[in-house]
Order: structure tokens, then sequence, then C-alpha cells
């Protein structure tokens, strides 16, 4: 049991921050009113961007090491829902609410969010960046998501 409580990583300084995040988001993309996409097209984006946030943040937390969540050693509960919950879940929430009309203001919307999840990481001191620019790499990174990658997500799926 203790090594099963040392694996899961809830002592890590800041997880709650992450738990917190990734559940009210998660809530959200459940309870809310559907309007661009239905019950499917919300489990293919979770599940695709899930899996290629899991992709990335591997390379980039593990093989490339320019990232730390928690505790380096060990992936827990917080690094899971970080990868898994919280990309996913704002996808679902953009792709639910982007239209031709909203789509750029939506595009800054949630490259703030994902900005301010991100500083929020490392405020509370759960997210530690090594040889990574946050500036440089996470903003631009965000905006590529919600202004190229999801759009083609959508109309990728909707055929």
């Amino acid at each position: 049991m203790n090594s099963w409580m040392q694996n899961i990583d809830l002592s890590a300084k800041g997880v709650w921050f992450p738990i917190v995040i990734s559940g009210a988001l998660f809530l959200y993309s459940l309870i809310m009113p559907k309007r661009e996409i239905n019950w499917v097209d919300y489990y293919v984006t979770f599940s695709f961007i899930g899996y290629i946030a899991w992709v990335i943040n591997s390379l980039v937390g593990r093989m490339f090491d320019l990232v730390d969540l928690g505790d380096k050693n060990v992936t827990g509960i917080g690094e899971f829902v970080s990868y898994s919950i919280i990309p996913s879940a704002l996808a679902v929430i953009y792709v639910n609410y982007a239209t031709a009309k909203n789509r750029w203001s939506l595009v800054v919307l949630f490259t703030v969010i994902s900005t301010l999840i991100e500083w929020g990481m490392i405020a509370v001191d759960y997210l530690h960046i090594k040889n990574w620019s946050f500036f440089a790499f996470s903003i631009i990174l965000y905006f590529i998501v919600f202004a190229f990658i999801l759009p083609w997500h959508m109309r990728f799926i909707k055929r």
C-alpha cells in the first residue's frame, strides 16, 4: 500500500492545482450544452488529444528532459491529469464552441487559458521548467493547436 501511495505522488508540492483544474474542466466538458459537437465527436476528440498530449509530453518531459511535474522520478496522478484530462477537456470545450464567426477570439481565449494553467502550475511549484521556454514554446504551441490543429481535426472527423 505504501508504494502505491508513493506512485500516485499525492505529496508533491502543488499537486492540488492540476487535480482541481482537471476536475473542473472535465466536469464542465461533460455537462456543457453540446453545440458544435455530439458525443461521438466528444469521444474522438478527447481520446485523440489525450493521446497526442501524452506523446508530446513524453518527448518534452521524459526523452528530452525539458520539464518535470511533481516528483521527477514518478508519474503521479497530477502528471496523469495534466497530460490526459486538461488538454483533452480544453480541446473538447474549444471545439464545442468554435464557429467560423468566433474562431479567432476563441483561439486567443483558449491560448490565454492554457497559458494561465501552465503559469499556475509553475506558480504553485508543481511544474519545473528546465530547458523549455514558456514564452517561446508554450504560448506558440497553444496558439498552433487552437488555430490550426483542432479546426483541422474537426473537419477530418466531420467527414
